[in-house]
């Protein structure tokens, strides 16, 4: 899709719809009725903050995410017609896509530009009456996993920039996605600069462009809808913390669901449209149920005591920040349209609370499996009444405020809303352990992004040499890979001008053009396990490095780290073993381990400051983590260990100040430093904490350290430090 009225537009408008008919029907999909109500209530309000799904294998993410595009309605757009066509000017470049017909400060320049020449004013109250429209799907954009900046948020366009000798932006998919959907599948393996860019230009709903010569911005108003599974790795809470709902997939199915969602999957794979239409009276009452809920929604009004209630909700559950309670007025008040209701009431406030603030709680009470979540009945049409509304003695709000309202709900015939009674607040607090349960499924998703996960994308490292080329940047000396792409993007704009200096040439890149390559590959980290062999206490600590080197490299294939073993007793340290992801060679290296001695320190840091930094000039790695599991007792001098005898007349070295002196050029160089002190509390005299200050690293008080707890030690210092 590259612009409205374009060739390439209509091709998408059709694939929309096309997709749009081959979806599994949401009504038919079995289970999931959590889900199924946010999905609704996102659509009824695009702008809440979108929805992200956390779920297993085959637990039909994909299937609700185009499920319920089907059910969106279609959009009225301006038809500026083929660049080029008769009875224009000539080629037209529109920045926004799918432009609104009704809304004036949605219009860009060829808009504007279309509406003169059609002798209207582009300013004028009566402009929209001009323009040419056509209804065309909801788009449904989804983002792949390998998309580049300039793909997303949108580029020059190289061909139209060289016919007009002027940069011409070619609009990206946050640009096709206005006014629709925007999907993003495994939302914890994309990138995080594109992951951040997204949710900027969605959550503002406009995306702003800076680059290449291009300053523009166009909307973006889109439904975000966001799936993952955690097992492939967890998605940074902030992330989560700027979608509305974060809900899971993962459901507790009886035998007899499970084999109705597997008729029901082989029915739509033999007749996709056989089994639609066997759904499609219920799928046509969503879609009117969503299309009235959208023209209701801006009457729908919500008091300021039952915003208190949400706020107070938030409080109890010890939600951060106030993101919770502004989507919790948005979706109170989405329901309460899909409802049918102008005014909020008691069940919108409990599904807000359940949708949005109860996955922010820190803590959340036991699930009550009899108070299941499921979409709002369809509202009754507008010339019946709803005697039932009004009659609702169990409120306890109602009859404590307003008691001399019960004569007049006895009157079928009052339908005047001044004097109905105020919307209710529940009676109890949600989040109260005594009152209303969380919804199973959020409980799934709490436990879910919890577990964390094992991400082998932990880390990367960018050149412009080796790795996956991610986006062009202007070259620092030397280019050694050339963006092509970027480069003729730069150099589009100034062909005319510079064919007519030569004219012998096609195509004229200057200096100035050259776009370099920014490249990007996964790399892990060196965890150099500095062990003191000397002491009492010598074999107990080579032991449990030996046992938390083996735990590591397990793991070392998946995260691409490296171990390595320096040991320091008598007069020096030693490498042991070399930074290695080989179990069998740690295994071997590490049979004899010598103890006993003195205990050089200093000679001992330094090896490791060698090693991390010979291991950090490869480019192979993203970070160095020096282990050391000792009690800070370093008695051997640095000059003692490299062979410098002491001079006649020269003052004893302070071992304490050398120790920390060495430490300290571990910020230079990039190093960071977890100092694991095995001294037992009563003994004073170590200085483990002032050895981990000095290199800005981490202290940990372990007397008795296991290898599973220095190797769980050792890789959380590998995310935090």
């Amino acid at each position: 899709m590259v612009a409205s009225g374009t060739p390439a537009a209509a091709r998408a408008a059709s694939s929309a719809a096309a997709a749009a008919a081959r979806a599994f029907p949401l009504a038919a999909i079995t289970g999931h009725g959590t889900l199924k109500l946010a999905l609704l209530l996102a659509a009824v309000d695009p702008g809440l903050g979108g929805v992200v799904i956390a779920g297993g294998r085959g637990t039909g993410k994909s299937v609700l995410a185009r499920g319920l595009h089907a059910l969106l309605p279609p959009i009225d757009v301006i038809d500026l017609g083929e660049p080029g066509a008769a009875g224009t000017s000539g080629p037209q470049h529109p920045t926004a896509l799918n432009i609104d017909p009704q809304r004036p400060s949605d219009w860009d320049a060829a808009t504007r530009t279309r509406i003169s020449e059609l002798g209207g004013d582009p300013s004028g109250a009566d402009a929209s009456a001009l323009l040419p429209t056509k209804v065309i799907p909801a788009p449904f954009i989804q983002v792949p996993l390998g998309i580049t900046e300039d793909r997303l948020v949108g580029s020059v366009d190289v061909t139209a920039s060289l016919a007009s000798g002027q940069a011409i932006f070619q609009p990206g998919l946050l640009a096709e996605a206005h006014r629709g959907v925007l999907y993003v599948d495994e939302l914890n393996l994309l990138d995080d600069g594109i992951t951040n860019l997204l949710l900027a230009a969605v959550g503002s709903g406009d995306n702003r462009i800076e680059r290449e010569g291009l300053s523009l911005s166009h909307p973006c108003r889109c439904l975000l809808i966001a799936t993952y599974n955690p097992e492939e790795g967890a998605v940074r809470d902030h992330l989560l913390d700027r979608f509305a709902m974060a809900l899971s997939a993962n459901q507790v199915l009886e035998l007899g669901q499970r084999v109705e969602i597997t008729r029901s999957a082989l029915a739509h794979g033999e007749s996709s449209g056989a089994f639609r239409a066997q759904w499609q009276e219920e799928t046509d009452g969503l879609a009117t149920q969503l299309l009235l809920a959208r023209q209701w929604l801006p009457d729908v009004q919500i008091s300021r005591e039952q915003i208190g209630y949400l706020v107070k909700e938030a409080l109890r559950g010890g939600v951060e920040g106030h993101r919770s309670e502004l989507y919790a007025v948005r979706v109170a008040r989405a329901h309460a349209a899909l409802s049918g209701r102008d005014r909020v009431e008691a069940d919108d406030l409990q599904v807000a609370v359940r949708l949005v603030i109860a996955p922010r709680a820190r803590q959340l009470p036991p699930p009550d499996p009899d108070q299941p979540l499921e979409p709002p009945p369809p509202p009754p049409p507008q010339g019946d009444q709803a005697p039932e509304e009004p009659d609702q003695p169990d409120e306890p709000d109602q009859d404590e405020d307003e008691p001399e309202d019960d004569s007049e709900q006895e009157e079928p015939e009052d339908d005047n809303p001044e004097d109905a009674p105020p919307p209710s607040i529940p009676e109890e607090f949600l989040l109260d352990p005594e009152a209303t349960a969380i919804d199973p499924d959020l409980l799934l998703f709490s436990a879910a992004k919890s577990k964390g996960g094992g991400s082998g994308s932990r880390a990367v490292v960018f050149s412009d040499s080796r790795g996956r080329y991610v986006k062009p940047m202007l070259p620092r000396g030397p280019v050694k890979r050339i963006a092509v792409d970027a480069t003729l993007r730069a150099a589009a704009p100034y062909q005319k001008a510079r064919r007519l200096r030569q004219p012998d040439r096609l195509v004229i890149v200057e200096e100035g053009d050259l776009r370099a390559k920014q490249l990007q590959r996964k790399a892990g980290a060196l965890v150099i396990f500095l062990v003191d062999a000397s002491g009492s206490m010598a074999l107990n600590r080579m032991q449990s490095a030996k046992g938390a080197v083996i735990r590591l490299l397990t793991e070392a294939y998946e995260n691409r780290d490296e171990v390595a073993l320096i040991p320091f007793r008598g007069e020096q340290a030693e490498v042991l073993l070399p930074p290695t992801r080989s179990i069998t060679a740690a295994r071997r290296r590490l049979e004899t381990m010598p103890c006993g001695g003195g205990s050089p320190l200093a000679h001992g840091l330094s090896q490791a400051a060698r090693v991390g930094a010979n291991a950090l000039a490869t480019g192979d790695l993203s970070q160095v983590v020096v282990v050391a599991i000792t009690d800070g007792r370093g008695n051997v001098p640095l000059s003692r260990s490299l062979g410098q005898p002491l001079l006649e007349g020269e003052e004893p070295v302070d071992l304490k100040e050398e120790v920390k002196q060495v430490a300290s050029r571990y910020r230079a160089l990039g190093i960071k430093l977890l100092v694991i002190d095995t001294e037992r509390k009563f003994i004073g005299s170590g200085m483990g904490k002032d050895l981990a200050e000095a290199a800005g690293g981490r202290y940990v008080q372990l007397p008795k350290a296991s290898d599973q707890a220095i190797a769980a030690i050792a890789m959380q210092a590998v995310s935090e430090l």
